[in-house]
């Protein structure tokens, strides 16, 4: 029987018990026994696995218990798997350690109050998880009462700051042995308080509470922190002089995250649709992590499981829906002609470069451009080509990873201009269609053009889009696209209402020259003529008909009427 994907499944027992196909990374466990320090920090964007990892860590490593007391044996979840052969180097440390798993991923709420309340019952589950060593002799009477005050939440504010730190106390006491901290999504509260205005809050919060945890903790056998960014350790890792960063640039951990191309092909052949391969590929492949090409695991198992039910499925932007994006529109919302240049150049395909600013706080993203591209580059919007050293600095040649990623940034293009056109003011441009003032229109389009964000590589189709989108507000009018009138259909139709009899009609042309643009436009002109757009229009009322020819180059136009 075929295995099931595990769509949303974030646990590794309950996807190993019920049999869900699994792309084996148990290898990530020995390469960290390899390679430990005693903090290590892995930067990887959104929904490429970073909690099934550590989900899989804690069930590896932890000396567990039931309900009853009763020691539980996890061993049977790793049998076939990799890390079972690398030898009894590595098998040794299974089940060997108390383990403090965190997520921090839920903390999303809209205000302070609410997001610390979201942290601190986080806090509370992982006690209550841990209480069976309440029942420990090794702890003392005082240890006990502040547990359960903890676990009632009476606790005081100065005690949650600290309830990491105190919990691997308690931990180590009871088994007389380090204690495995594993965080997973720290940044997550951090980027939700800056974008909701408590920023301060949060930071101080957070890093209390791993100071506390992670720096000279002698109870401490190591712990893995994951998250999206880097945030400087100055604002939150003050003085955390045991931590390794790994981030998307660092050779090391570069297949433990993400599916690489041999785990994507045994996927399609194991679920026989190979024959998608290069479309797969095009559309959720072209991720860099160190010298390592990946695919987002994500989008590749909503997919495969979409191909699975339907052979003829189309793929989808899946990754596009599991965050707000909202880096990318404030991207486009602040973007000078500069930046809206390189958007324009990544989205044909192009290529930028840009400087390194591995560490960053939230509150520097705006600070420059270069700033905000980082940023999309770090959370998996942008990915590296190539990168460079030049004096002490490095630079990266940056590009968008492949289609899904594309039509994240088309789409939040499309939304920024709907939204700026409804804000600006357009009676000149719909005064002069009416008025046949062609100087005027000309120089109304090409101010407006100028202000855009063209993702068509200036074909028709983007000309169309851009000047529907302008005419789509002129109050009286009804807009008509390629509609079907005397022998073809006119690029763009504006209607008045019957009674007044008015139509505007307007066929496009896109010039390959400067130099051609007026004879484009006269081109345009005669079609109109040529193939009777306006003999069905005649049949249903209309009688003042108002001409346009206009020809496009870049971001310059001519206009001509009759």
């Amino acid at each position: 029987m075929e295995r099931t994907l595990p769509i949303g499944i974030e646990d590794f027992k309950k996807l190993r018990e019920n049999n869900f196909y699994f792309v084996d990374k148990s290898m990530f466990i020995k390469e960290l026994l390899d390679n430990r320090s005693e903090v290590s920090l892995f930067m990887r964007p959104r929904r490429f696995g970073k909690t099934l990892s550590l989900s899989m860590l804690k069930y590896y490593f932890e000396k567990a218990f039931n309900e009853n007391g009763a020691e539980l044996d996890n061993s049977s979840l790793f049998e076939g798997l990799r890390i079972m052969e690398a030898g009894e180097l590595y098998t040794k440390h299974m089940g060997q350690y108390p383990v403090i798993s965190l997520s921090l991923k839920s903390a999303k709420q809209p205000n302070w109050e609410l997001a610390y309340n979201c942290l601190t019952d986080e806090i509370i589950t992982e006690f209550d998880r841990h209480s069976y060593i309440l029942e420990s002799p090794n702890l003392s009477p005082a240890d006990k009462k502040q547990y359960q005050e903890m676990l009632n939440r009476q606790a005081p504010a100065a005690y949650w700051v600290k309830a990491l730190e105190f919990l691997s106390r308690c931990l180590k006491k009871a088994f007389r042995k380090n204690v495995i901290i594993l965080l997973d999504e720290y940044d997550v509260p951090l980027e939700n308080a800056y974008f909701n205005g408590f920023y301060q809050q949060m930071t101080s919060f957070i890093r209390s509470l791993f100071e506390s945890a992670l720096k000279t903790n002698p109870n401490l056998e190591f712990a893995v922190v994951t998250g999206c960014l880097r945030i400087s350790k100055e604002s939150i890792f003050t003085g955390l002089n045991n931590l390794k960063m790994v981030s998307l640039l660092d050779v090391g951990y570069s297949e433990q995250f993400g599916f690489t191309q041999a785990e994507v092909d045994r996927m399609l052949q194991y679920y026989d649709i190979t024959e998608r391969k290069e479309e797969v590929k095009a559309w959720y492949d072209g991720y860099k992590f160190g010298k390592t090409e990946v695919y987002n695991p994500w989008s590749i198992l909503m997919y495969v499981d979409k191909l699975r039910l339907d052979r003829d499925a189309l793929p989808r932007p899946y990754w596009a829906n599991t965050s707000s994006n909202s880096i990318i529109r404030e991207l486009v919302e602040r973007a000078d002609s500069s930046v809206r240049q390189e958007m324009e150049t990544l989205i044909a395909g192009g290529t930028i470069e840009k400087p390194v600013h591995e560490d960053i706080t939230y509150e520097d993203i705006y600070q420059t451009s270069d700033n905000l591209w980082n940023f999309l580059f770090f959370t998996g919007y942008l990915k590296k080509v190539e990168e460079r050293l030049e004096d002490v600095t490095s630079y990266l040649t940056l590009a968008i990873p492949n289609l899904e990623v594309k039509y994240i940034y088309q789409n939040t293009i499309l939304d920024w201009f709907d939204k700026k056109i409804r804000q600006k003011d357009l009676s000149g441009i719909y005064s002069a269609l009416l008025k046949k003032d062609t100087q005027l229109l000309e120089r109304e389009l090409s101010v407006n053009l100028m202000e855009t964000i063209s993702f068509y590589d200036y074909r028709e189709d983007y000309y169309h889009g851009f000047l529907g989108g302008l005419l789509k507000m002129m109050d009286g009018y009804t807009i008509k696209s390629n509609r079907e009138s005397g022998l073809g259909r006119s690029d763009l139709l504006l209607l008045s209402a019957p009674y007044d009899g008015i139509a505007i009609i307007m066929e496009l042309k896109v010039s390959d020259t400067y130099a051609q643009l007026e004879e484009k436009a006269e081109e345009a002109l005669a079609q109109i003529e040529e193939k009777q757009y306006d003999a069905e229009l005649k049949l249903e009322g209309y009688h003042t008909f108002i001409k346009y020819g206009i020809s496009f180059y870049k971001k310059l136009c001519k206009v001509m009427c009759r």
